[in-house]
């Protein structure tokens, strides 16, 4: 950063760091001791949709090495309404550590691949006693996570309220995107 960014009052974005992925088992011991809601064992990648040999090789290494765990469900590829790509992942809901691991190693691999600036977003589900969903989204570009809370019924509506409360709660467990106008919805997602 320089004088000029300093005199300005800009600063530089974050950026991936994959590692705070890690911290997803902790936040949601936190989030359901205030908030009620527990893993529900379903998370994703999603990335931009990309075509030809160089990806189909990554894909097939990532179905290898996730697939590799004999007791578990195959990661599953889908598409969604928008034309994004999503890897998904599923485990027993008291595995989050396992499914932390599947996240990380799939956009680990996608990176290594060169498909990082593919990359979108992260996500794993929660559920509350009155079946209420929620998913902790883990911008990669960005390097944070926000909750997204889609109500239910057919009308794309949101609880921001219960947005806004898990943020308060997870605030100290992960670093939480600051930017309300980049809590993008993810309608749709699979694992959510």
């Amino acid at each position: 950063m320089g004088l000029l960014d300093i005199l300005l009052g800009r600063s530089r974005a974050v950026g991936p760091d994959l590692d705070r992925l890690f911290a997803l088992p902790s936040a949601a011991v936190g989030l359901e001791a205030a908030a009620g809601f527990r893993p529900t064992g379903q998370g994703a990648v999603c990335f931009a949709t990309v075509e030809g040999a160089a990806f189909e090789r990554t894909h097939r290494e990532i179905r290898a090495l996730l697939d590799a765990d004999a007791g578990r469900t195959p990661v599953e590829p889908t598409h969604d309404s928008y034309g994004y790509s999503w890897l998904v992942s599923q485990r027993s809901p008291d595995e989050l550590p396992l499914l932390v691991n599947d996240l990380h190693a799939v956009n680990s691999t996608l990176e290594a691949g060169g498909f990082g600036p593919r990359l979108l977003c992260s996500l794993a589900g929660f559920v509350d006693d009155d079946g209420r969903r929620l998913a902790l989204v883990y911008l990669y570009k960005r390097g944070t996570f926000y909750p997204f809370a889609p109500l239910p019924g057919e009308r794309r509506r949101r609880d921001n309220a219960l947005e806004l409360r898990v943020r308060a709660v997870l605030g100290d467990e992960l670093p939480v995107e600051g930017d309300l106008g980049r809590w993008f919805p993810v309608w749709g997602a699979p694992g959510l």
